[in-house]
């Protein structure tokens, strides 16, 4: 974000050439915000404490003085440690350093020295990292900077301490006074000048705090403008319907609406009536009920004179989608199904039916948005799971209708965090409840010798209708992980039960053919039990599966291994979820832990963010996070939630407009929001 806002070149600086010029460009800094903007990776702190305050096992730096020579010793080739004994104020410190024999020379008794390493508080000693002879002359903290050896760090501070000589007052104030006196922030330029030259620790953390407040702010400015801009440039088209005839259609539902079902239900249903498009992102916990909400927005719909079309990422979930909208709209409207494998007259007749208006809800898989489908007037598109749609896909099909209203539905619980940054731009309706009479699923956590009562189990529940998966990790045997594979669990298996039971396989290399045949057979329970991979993770609904067993429970995720504990307790019997893992470590002896104390989506969502980073939450490639340079949207949460709150408080009351104070935080919105104006969709 711009720092001074005449953008000055780095040339500007005294003593960059064309040959530094060139280096820093490397680095992508070509302005002196750039350069001012291109924060420390890490810092080296030599403040020296007094003894009593250090801390075990952590770095620390003494000052001290030399009381006898040095002992150096020698072993295996070239290899050495030297032992010297240090008194810092009135206590003996024994000094451990490796493989620099020739300090030996430097450090006579008498001198006083600087170490800088690792303290041990029961031994009394500091394993030495760097030294110096003299007292600590360098700067308490040391900023390192990520430059890739293109450019040396002293080279990097001399042009950023000129940088700060000849522009310092340049540096233009973007934040009103108001939020610097409320929340005590430093100025904008105290702050990126402490960034880079730290005075102490506690400046440190002010221009820390300062600037990540910035970066969140103007984040969440962004998405708000963006929100607004989606208002603004895409009006859709206000939905009329009868609040008699649909509150007749929910009194007839099998079920009553839960709290937080009336209330999503609620927020869609005002979003339909108003003259902006709706895009609405729709967040509910597996076996929430997102599928009723989703009913009653296309019947409203289809009150209003609207088609509605439901896209989901696989032909099975489509069939299962059909199979329940026709029965919960039977009588009342026409339902239709369309994917891939429909073809001949049979799909020629239903693209007419569509094209006619005769169609009222088309549910289908990406065949949905093929060009020779033709609606008569699409008013609502519900793109369920919508994270596995790329964003053209889903384009393609909005662009199907005239402004249609667009709600996506995800069964991954998002926790807050991750929602505010990544989904910033869209309204969120959540269900975080569940239907009255829904059983909970018991989980244990076992190790792999309990197998033969799993095997038990399983077997008793066969003989009375119920059914099982088995989940392994990978396909086939790996020679560097020893953990269970679904061919070799298949094969095992095949020859473990001593009743007659159908087993059947599914994994990823198989087609979509063959893997909706083999989810067909087990939904009839032609399978009664399906090893497989963790293909089975999102909307397959099976009410007759009782058990989950999840070989290596530990390789797996906790918002994952909740996705699969999902596919069973869909009926009205008692389900369980049994995890087979041995974890090494902490971390994941916790996270089997967590998974038999809780049910709750959100919560294990929350726990998983913070046991794995956001990373990790939602894949290395498509974390859905934005990129900050300071901030963290998981350590610095609270700052996360006050930017937005202000943020919202901002663009509601039209202060970067209306508002003074605000001028300089417009300009350089104004200018980020640029970027946005063409092709914003």
């Amino acid at each position: 974000m711009n720092a001074i806002l005449n953008r000055r070149l780095v040339t500007d600086i005294k003593g960059v050439g064309p040959a530094l010029k060139e280096k820093l460009a490397q680095l992508d800094i070509h302005t002196v915000e750039d350069l001012f903007h291109t924060y420390p990776s890490r810092y080296e702190n030599f403040e020296v404490l007094p003894i009593t305050e250090l801390v075990h096992d952590q770095k620390a730096t003494l000052e001290a003085i030399v009381l006898s020579q040095p002992v150096v010793t020698f072993y295996g080739r070239k290899k050495s440690r030297l032992v010297v004994p240090l008194q810092v104020d009135q206590v003996v410190v024994k000094g451990i350093m490796f493989n620099r024999h020739f300090a030996k020379d430097q450090m006579v008794e008498g001198k006083k020295v600087t170490v800088t390493g690792k303290w041990d508080q029961h031994r009394q000693q500091i394993t030495i990292s760097h030294y110096r002879i003299g007292e600590n002359s360098s700067t308490e903290i040391e900023p390192s900077y990520g430059l890739r050896q293109i450019i040396t760090p002293f080279q990097f501070r001399k042009v950023l301490k000129q940088a700060f000589t000849q522009f310092r007052e340049e540096i233009v104030e973007i934040l009103p006074n108001r939020y610097l006196t409320e929340y005590k922030l430093l100025s904008r330029g105290m702050a990126l000048e402490q960034i880079h030259f730290p005075q102490d620790i506690n400046h440190l953390k002010q221009a820390r705090r300062r600037l990540i407040y910035e970066e969140f702010l103007l984040f969440q400015l962004k998405m708000q403008g963006l929100r607004q801009l989606n208002i603004d440039r895409t009006q859709g088209q206000r939905k009329e319907f009868s609040e008699t005839d649909l509150i007749e259609f929910i009194n007839q539902l099998p079920f009553q609406l839960t709290e937080a079902q009336s209330k999503a239900k609620q927020e869609i249903l005002d979003d339909m009536r108003s003259p902006h498009r709706m895009h609405r992102l729709l967040q509910g916990d597996v076996g929430s009920g997102k599928t009723v909400v989703a009913a009653i927005a296309l019947y409203a719909a289809f009150l209003a004179g609207f088609q509605g079309a439901i896209m989901v990422p696989t032909e099975i979930l489509a069939e299962q989608h059909y199979q329940s909208l026709t029965k919960l709209f039977e009588g009342k409207l026409v339902v239709e199904f369309l994917t891939g494998s429909v073809k001949g007259k049979e799909r020629k007749r239903k693209l007419a039916a569509i094209e006619s208006g005769e169609v009222n809800v088309i549910v289908g898989t990406h065949a949905l948005i093929q060009d020779d489908v033709s609606y008569a007037n699409l008013g609502l598109v519900i793109v369920d799971e919508q994270h596995r749609f790329g964003v053209n896909q889903r384009k393609v099909l909005r662009e199907k209708g005239i402004d249609p209203d667009v709600l996506f539905m995800t069964a991954t619980p998002i926790p807050r965090t991750l929602a505010i940054t990544s989904f910033g731009d869209m309204d969120m309706s959540m269900i975080d409840q569940m239907p009255v009479g829904r059983k909970s699923v018991e989980t244990f956590w076992v190790k792999e010798s309990m197998m033969p009562r799993i095997i038990n189990l399983i077997e008793k529940e066969v003989k009375s209708g119920g059914q099982a998966y088995i989940i392994a990790p990978l396909i086939e045997e790996s020679d560097k992980l020893d953990i269970q594979n679904a061919v070799d669990l298949y094969q095992n298996l095949s020859n473990t039960f001593s009743i007659p039971i159908e087993i059947g396989l599914l994994h990823g290399r198989l087609t979509p053919s063959e893997k909706d045949e083999v989810m067909q057979a087990f939904a009839e329970n032609k399978v009664q039990v399906l090893v497989s991979t963790t293909v089975v993770e999102v909307g397959v609904n099976v009410p007759n599966a009782t058990i989950m067993v999840i070989y290596d429970a530990e390789r797996f995720g906790l918002s994952q291994l909740h996705q699969l504990r999902g596919r069973v307790g869909r009926g009205d019997k008692q389900s369980y979820c049994i995890l087979i893992a041995d974890p090494k470590g902490e971390t994941g002896k916790e996270r089997m832990q967590i998974m038999t104390e809780t049910t709750n989506g959100f919560v294990l969502a929350e726990h998983d963010l913070k046991l794995r980073g956001p990373g990790e939450f939602f894949g290395k490639k498509q974390s859905g996070l934005p990129e900050f340079k300071l901030a963290d949207p998981i350590h610095d949460y609270r700052a996360l939630e006050t930017a937005r709150k202000d943020a919202i408080e901002i663009v509601t009351n039209n202060y970067l407009e209306e508002n003074q104070e605000f001028q300089q935080l417009k300009q350089l919105m104004d200018h980020v929001l640029m970027e946005y104006q063409v092709g914003f969709d």
